[in-house]
C-alpha cells in the first residue's frame, strides 16, 4: 500500500470527510430550487436548515479537497474521491424518505457536516495549517 500512496492515514481522513461532502450534496440538491422542497423544509425552520447546510457544505467540500491536495498524490484524491462519490448515494438510499426530506434530516446532516468540520479542523494538516 505504501507504494500506491505513503499516508495511508491520510486517506482515510479525506475518504471520511469527502463521504460526509458527498452525503450532504445529495441530501442538499433535493433542496434546490426552493420551489420543489418536499414540505418539510418549505417552513421557516427548513429552510433556516437548507441555508446553514448549504454554508456548511461549501466549508466541507472546500476544505475536504485542500486536505486531500496537500497530504495525498493527486492520484490518490481522484481514485477516492471517485470511488466515494459512486458509492455515496448507498448509505443516502436506506435511510427512509421522510428523514431524507423532513427537518430531522436535515438537522442531523448539519451535525454530521460540523463534526467533519472539526475533525478537519482538529488534525495536522487540515485546518491547523490555516
Amino acid at each position: 500500500m505504501v507504494v500506491i500512496e505513503p499516508n495511508v492515514a491520510g486517506l482515510a481522513i479525506f475518504a471520511g470527510l469527502w463521504t460526509a461532502a458527498c452525503l450532504g450534496f445529495l441530501v442538499l440538491s433535493g433542496m434546490f430550487p426552493a420551489s420543489t422542497r418536499p414540505a418539510g423544509a418549505r417552513q421557516a425552520g427548513g429552510r433556516a436548515l437548507v441555508l446553514v447546510n448549504s454554508m456548511l457544505w461549501l466549508a466541507l467540500a472546500a476544505a475536504a479537497l485542500v486536505y486531500g491536495y496537500v497530504n495525498l498524490r493527486l492520484t490518490s484524491l481522484i481514485v477516492v474521491g471517485g470511488l466515494v462519490l459512486l458509492f455515496a448515494p448507498a448509505p443516502f438510499d436506506l435511510l427512509p424518505t421522510s428523514f431524507c426530506d423532513g427537518r430531522r434530516g436535515l438537522a442531523a446532516l448539519v451535525a454530521l457536516q460540523a463534526t467533519a468540520l472539526a475533525v478537519w479542523a482538529a488534525i495536522p494538516g487540515g485546518g491547523a495549517l490555516i
